[in-house]
């Protein structure tokens, strides 16, 4: 397999530790000798109830989360019923009215419309009240990815999660996202119903969905969902279903397998942008549109809920920025914990991540919840931090929390603000610098004579790209700008040359770069490479439009001087 790769991609391989015999299986796209999706505890007993309730025309319902992953989750589920000649009810939550999870409101919402049997996707493993709450009145199964914290797992019919506490601690399984574990639950069902000699369709086209959820869901990219995902990105240029098909235009489906890239931020940021203004439905609707005309219908309305989030946000991260250089002292910055009651919820988990990208720290933003007298935060990690064990550690502060290693969620009592902050900050200062804050770093170092089209095609063999598969990065000394110009007062267009080699020419772009925190503007940086060279950080792409493809550094950090 080394061979047939670019010595770059060699070189970056073996600097990530990557063997030849991890290489095969990193580049795999073998679905037969996956690990088996079904070695889940209570896989098995979940099965058994749906098809009971499928044969005594018991009413089903699909509960989802609001986010990418609860919305690929409930569509995948739609359209496996679909095959099965089943129609099921889904629900989302608001996350301004009902908030994140599996409430009893809910199950009293369910029982209303006669469901006998409740599935929650993306959500529930800390759901123990409402769990307690359905006993008697529906059959509730719970599948989930989150981290098993709650006190005790849910007294639930069936409890799928391979994060669960008794799950193996080595399971290969705990790294599927919410989309992943439905799909595992499809499987059981089409494997027990195969057994009574009852076949349905392939579920291979379901990939699709748990590709969108796995990569928005910013998941581990593991081996098994390197597979999965590949697999299910490849399908998306001759998609049979409308909904996905609507996220592109027919010049984006000219390729050979959609990249993980346009996933990440065309496609996600689509889905959750309802979901972040007001109720989520509009984005599950267009993932099960029965037409074309019909999914385009919604997606028009997400492009417009999408682009109004883009403005609340910008204006929710000027000023969250703003009040982190304010509070600046000469004294190490450890974290960034804020609270505003103006600050919009749907996009407070976004901007706590364009802080930890400002500024290499954790961050944790605060805003109203709808209760009176409740605060609701999302947070986000730096590093190699856990920011859900360390909010553990703070959890008797909290009404509740769940979440990730890398991302999280909580609402507490607003008058708890002040000590839980002094206890966060606190816990920082004892963890080593270099584990809880984002340094820059790059992969390997490239000439700008080594970066050219067969260099960019062997990259696309490593998608997808995501946690444990990152994109790579990579380093040029002795460049030089040959010339820049501004873009909507934001993004900065590079042409770069070499000190060596002044008339081969490579662009550039770096999006929003202006105004970026401790960064040169442009023309300094034009104006200091008269002494010395620029050294330039960046991730490789393809820039296509109007039928035409060039090569494009997407640049994270230019540098004066040859940096070490």
């Amino acid at each position: 397999m080394q061979e047939t790769l670019n010595p770059v991609l060699i070189r970056l391989l073996q600097k990530r530790g990557i063997t030849s015999a991890m290489m095969n299986d990193m580049l795999s796209w073998d679905l037969k000798n996956i690990p088996d999706l079904t070695n889940m505890l209570d896989l098995a007993k979940a099965s058994e109830r749906i098809i009971r309730a499928i044969d005594n025309n018991e009413k089903i319902g699909i509960y989802g989360d609001y986010d990418v992953d609860g919305t690929t989750s409930c569509a995948l589920l739609w359209h496996f019923f679909q095959m099965l000649g089943v129609t099921v009810d889904t629900v989302q939550p608001s996350r301004f009215i009902e908030g994140y999870g599996v409430h009893i409101s809910s199950i009293d919402n369910a029982v209303e419309k006669g469901i006998k049997v409740l599935i929650t996707v993306d959500c529930g493993i800390s759901a123990t009240a409402t769990a307690d709450y359905a006993v008697g009145k529906l059959d509730l199964i719970i599948t989930d990815h989150h981290k098993d914290a709650a006190p005790h797992i849910p007294h639930a019919y069936a409890v799928v999660n391979p994060c669960r506490r008794d799950e193996p601690e080595d399971s290969v399984l705990r790294t599927l996202a919410g989309v992943g574990v439905a799909f595992a639950l499809a499987l059981q069902i089409k494997n027990d119903l195969a057994k009574i000699g009852r076949e349905i369709p392939t579920l291979y086209p379901l990939l699709q969905f748990v590709a969108i959820g796995t990569i928005s869901d910013v998941a581990r990219m593991s081996p098994l969902n390197l597979r999965l995902t590949r697999h299910g990105l490849k399908q998306m240029t001759t998609t049979q279903y409308p909904g996905i098909r609507a996220f592109f235009s027919p010049e984006e489906l000219k390729v050979s397998s959609i990249s993980s890239e346009k996933i990440g931020f065309h496609v996600g940021p689509h889905i959750n942008s309802k979901g972040r203004l007001d109720h989520p439905e509009r984005a599950l609707r267009q993932l099960i549109a029965a037409d074309f005309t019909e999914a385009r219908e919604h997606f028009s309305h997400l492009e417009l809920a999408n682009r109004d989030r883009r403005t609340i946000q910008a204006e929710v991260f000027a000023e969250a920025k703003q009040d982190v250089i304010d509070s600046l002292k000469s004294d190490e910055l450890f974290i960034n914990i804020l609270y505003q009651p103006h600050w919009q919820e749907g996009v407070i988990g976004i901007v706590a991540s364009k802080l930890v990208d400002t500024f290499d720290v954790p961050a944790i933003i605060f805003t109203d919840a709808e209760e009176e007298g409740v605060i609701k935060a999302s947070c986000r990690t730096a590093g190699e931090l856990s920011i859900f064990d360390q909010l553990e550690k703070c959890k008797e502060h909290f009404i509740k929390f769940g979440g990730h290693k890398a991302a999280a969620g909580l609402s507490m009592k607003k008058e708890n603000f002040p000590a839980f902050k002094a206890q966060m900050i606190s816990l920082m200062k004892e963890i080593p610098h270099s584990l809880r804050t984002k340094t820059s770093s790059f992969d390997v170092e490239v000439s700008l004579e080594e970066i050219n089209a067969g260099l960019v095609k062997d990259l696309e063999k490593l998608e997808p790209f995501g946690p444990g598969n990152e994109r790579p990065v990579f380093r040029m000394k002795n460049a030089q700008i040959s010339s820049y110009r501004i873009m909507k007062d934001a993004h900065v267009k590079w042409s770069f040359g070499s000190k060596a080699n002044l008339k081969s020419t490579l662009q550039g772009v770096s999006f929003n770069y202006l105004g970026k925190w401790n960064e040169a503007t442009p023309e300094e940086l034009f104006n200091l490479q008269t002494k010395a060279g620029l050294t330039v950080q960046f991730t490789l792409g393809i820039n296509r439009f109007n039928g035409n493809e060039t090569i494009q550094l997407m640049v994270e950090k230019l540098m004066p001087g040859q940096v070490n």
